[in-house]
């Protein structure tokens, strides 16, 4: 499939066209969030309830395009770009997961958004974590792909750190962002080995990702959000911060039986801390659950939204996944 551009809607790079998606910049005070929105919109049509997408590093809105096809005829689908990603503005600060969640929060009051369901992938779960622990009310479900929960078993998570070793290129201010910028071949390497099959990206998608960091203030911002996480979030879960934390919103996560980042080996023992959290494993599948298998996302996202969060398969049942 080969990526298509619509016409630019802000000066800059060109933003991929997906059919029925109409985009606009909305305000928070002082930034500019680029957010991608399809689907319905009227809430007395009975239809076009919001869902908020929140993409992981090193993608932007155009990661959810598969899903959003699938998705747009049921929901309101509402994909930003988180701040210095994609088509919003790269300030100098702001990278950190609190910071990231303020954003998050005034992108949904600046839209009339009360309450929400969520779906994050990657970095973009961590941050649904945290936002859904912080303020429960606003998101009724959450959908969790290629990510952990806050409270990993310590004697699970530190024999796979050595999965994390491509981040030493990345969070070291003044280097991370030189490898983004001049070393496109690295950010194309972590999305190439992420997938278990390479037809999952789109013709000059993976090139897309890599171009859009080789600015100068993405670049940045890429660096800065994984120095962030090495500041605030790593001691965060190595001090074991949240284990008085309880999560209450209904949430399922995805997660990747190849994954090379985030194994499902990680992710037992969260049920203890949440009121409503199961893990499905899907096999033969990587670190990019909506690129490779955007079928099963968005079959997770209906039963996960129709059901509260109870896990029955109002489908008869879907073999590609299984529970834990």
């Amino acid at each position: 499939m080969t990526m298509r551009t619509a016409a630019p809607v802000r000066a800059g790079r060109p933003i991929p066209g997906v059919s029925g998606v109409s985009h606009r910049f909305v305000d928070i005070g002082g930034v500019r969030l680029h957010v991608a929105e399809a689907g319905p919109a009227d809430p007395a049509s009975g239809s076009g309830d919001p869902v908020l997408l929140l993409h992981g590093f090193p993608q932007h809105w155009y990661a959810w395009r598969h899903v959003i096809s699938m998705l747009a005829g049921e929901y309101r689908l509402i994909c930003v770009d988180l701040r210095g990603f994609g088509w919003s503005d790269a300030p100098a600060r702001g990278f950190d997961s609190a910071s990231q969640m303020r954003d998050v929060l005034a992108l949904m009051d600046a839209l009339g958004l009360q309450r929400v369901r969520l779906i994050g992938h990657s970095g973009g779960g961590v941050l649904g974590f945290r936002i859904c622990l912080a303020e429960p009310g606003r998101v009724s479900r959450f959908l969790a792909l290629n990510t952990t929960h806050p409270w990993p078993l310590q004697r699970r998570l530190l024999p796979q750190a050595w999965r994390f070793w491509y981040t030493a290129l990345l969070e070291y201010p003044g280097i991370g962002r030189r490898v983004l910028r001049h070393w496109p071949a690295f950010t194309a390497f972590l999305l190439r080995r992420g997938v278990v099959s390479p037809a999952a990206w789109a013709e000059g998608e993976v090139e897309e990702y890599a171009a859009a960091l080789r600015e100068p203030a993405r670049a940045r911002a890429g660096e800065q959000l994984h120095w962030q996480f090495v500041l605030h979030d790593i001691p965060a879960l190595v001090t074991g911060r949240y284990r008085n934390s309880r999560l209450t919103v209904p949430t399922l996560i995805l997660a990747g039986a190849r994954d090379p980042v985030t194994p499902p080996s990680v992710l037992a023992g969260g049920e203890r801390h949440a009121a409503d959290l199961r893990v499905e494993v899907v096999p033969g599948v990587g670190q990019f659950l909506p690129a490779e298998r955007p079928d099963l996302v968005a079959a997770a996202a209906r039963r996960l939204f129709a059901d509260g969060g109870r896990g029955n398969d109002h489908n008869g049942g879907n073999d590609s996944t299984r529970r834990r």
